[in-house]
């Protein structure tokens, strides 16, 4: 069987009859299902709830569907005698139907190896697939692969951001326009999966980023060690720039750790003064020592901080991950100017540090994405003293370290979600001296209307309030977006009912929603 795997390293390979189950029917499910029936796989779907359209379309493109209960290994599943598993990334790895794959000596991979797998599908003018870049961390990654493909695009090359931002990577792959670089952001989930891979032919990029790391996905990978190996393969067999976060130690240590390919280069950014292998800030200047010809006695100019901030950009965690796209692209030779010029145009996602509304002098900013601790130290650092909303569904992650660091500095807490007994016994630990209010509401179109009339009796012209939940959303609304978008509406049905003199609204919230 193996050998037969070890074969399949191209979308000119002989995949016919390859048998192959496939976990999850999601976008990325779908997308790994479509492939495999157009190269001639016998493919089987397995997954509980199948959305009703793709399971429509299953039998139009020649693969069978399980739609049941995955609890244990289903009959039709056992009897597909699969020679490889394909798992969407929500399957952890003690999944009963990972651990049996495992277990019983059959491949398992995720979408990404097999993206890699048929990458010459389509080729650039000079015969060869596109180059791959790959950017994770557990906080920036969608910024920084739309920020990545938009420097890309500007220095005249053809980029598709692709992966965890929503795209899967096979549809990319896929594509007959063809590209000249794919912009892939991977989750923790498909680094992990990528990890399994042992074949002639692993995933080899052109340049790699892992922007930080901090606790998080605890529940799916097991342990914060297990988090961290996951993330540490973004580096691995990367062929020119293994860049890095120099004010994150754990960053470097997986680049020092890292097996490449001989003769790539560790690059460093963060919001200091470069080194001659480094990206950073010089006098407000946003600069590159890395990828220049005379990097030992000068640097190149990319940007400036009073420009970014023209653009909303210039929070300090947004200039990091400027600094990350801007060392990806540099590997690729894109010229500075390109770079200021792609950063002119660019917008950051609705629900990342969005500035909802203005009214009687307080600002009213939606960070609903940050998800996670981590997220939201940056977030409360871009706004210090902030009266903040907190909390959700913690996913195993410890928030006092956070409360410890930022919440003595707020001016109060609001705290919304089912976890928020730890988030309470976390401020009356750390920062018992801040005002708590706790939202009890049932219902969800309650949560943020009554945040707000908190808010607007704590805050003061000159103040913000800050949504920065630390958490994720699925407890009390739909999405990371859903709560951002009923946060502002909640404000803007304030506002429109009057929050005090000179109200003047700011722009609407809206956007899509995203993992």
């Amino acid at each position: 069987m193996s050998s037969r795997l070890d074969s399949l390293t191209s979308w000119h390979a002989d995949w016919r009859g390859l048998r192959v189950v496939v976990l999850g029917l999601s976008v990325t499910g779908f997308s790994v299902a479509d492939t495999l029936a157009e190269l001639g796989a016998d493919v089987l779907v397995a997954t509980e709830g199948a959305d009703a359209e793709y399971a429509r379309l299953l039998p139009v493109i020649g693969a069978t569907l399980f739609d049941g209960s995955l609890q244990s290994v289903p009959d039709p599943v056992a009897a597909h005698a699969p020679e490889v598993v394909i798992a969407s990334p929500g399957f952890p790895p003690h999944h009963p139907l990972i651990r049996w794959a495992c277990e019983s000596g059959i491949a398992v991979w995720g979408d990404v190896e097999l993206a890699w797998r048929v990458r010459d599908k389509v080729l650039r003018p000079d015969g060869s697939p596109a180059e791959w870049t790959l950017i994770t961390g557990t906080n920036g990654k969608t910024t920084t692969t739309q920020l990545t493909a938009a420097m890309l695009a500007a220095g005249g090359l053809r980029a598709a951001p692709c992966g965890n931002i929503g795209v899967p990577v096979l549809d990319a792959v896929r594509d007959p326009a063809g590209f000249d670089v794919l912009v892939v952001e991977l989750s923790s989930h498909q680094l992990w999966y990528l990890g399994l891979s042992e074949g002639p032919d692993r995933l080899s990029p052109h340049a790699s980023v892992c922007l930080n790391l901090a606790d998080d996905h605890l529940e799916w990978h097991g342990s914060f060690a297990a988090y961290r190996d996951a993330k540490a393969v973004v580096y691995r067999n990367t062929r020119v720039a293994c860049v890095y976060n120099k004010s994150d130690i754990a960053t470097r240590e997986m680049v020092e750790e890292a097996e490449v390919v001989e003769g790539c280069r560790a690059i460093g950014f963060d919001l200091g003064v470069p080194g001659p292998s480094d990206l950073g800030l010089v006098d407000g200047i946003l600069v590159d020592r890395a990828f220049h010809d005379d990097r030992r006695a000068s640097a190149l100019e990319l940007t400036t901080l009073d420009e970014l901030a023209v653009r909303g950009l210039a929070a300090p965690h947004i200039v990091a991950n400027i600094l990350a796209a801007s060392a990806i692209a540099r590997s690729l030779d894109v010229a500075p100017a390109a770079i200021r010029e792609a950063l002119r145009g660019f917008r950051l996602d609705p629900h990342r540090i969005e500035i909802v509304a203005q009214a009687a002098g307080i600002t009213w900013v939606d960070d609903s994405k940050a998800t996670n601790p981590h997220a939201a130290s940056s977030s409360l650092a871009a706004f210090p003293g902030a009266v903040w909303v907190v909390g959700g569904l913690l996913k195993g992650v410890d928030i006092s370290g956070l409360v410890a660091d930022r919440g003595a500095a707020t001016k109060a807490a609001i705290v919304i979600g089912e976890d928020r007994a730890a988030v309470v016994a976390a401020f009356a630990r750390h920062a018992p001296a801040v005002p708590l209010f706790e939202v009890d509401a049932a219902q969800t179109e309650d949560v943020m209307a009554q945040v707000v009339e908190l808010a607007v009796g704590v805050a003061d012209r000159g103040d913000v309030v800050l949504l920065a939940p630390a958490a994720a959303s699925f407890d009390q609304f739909v999405s990371y977006a859903d709560r951002g978008r009923r946060f502002a509406e909640a404000v803007r049905d304030r506002i429109g009912r009057g929050v005090g003199d000179h109200d003047t609204a700011g722009p609407d919230a809206s956007g899509d929603d995203g993992r």
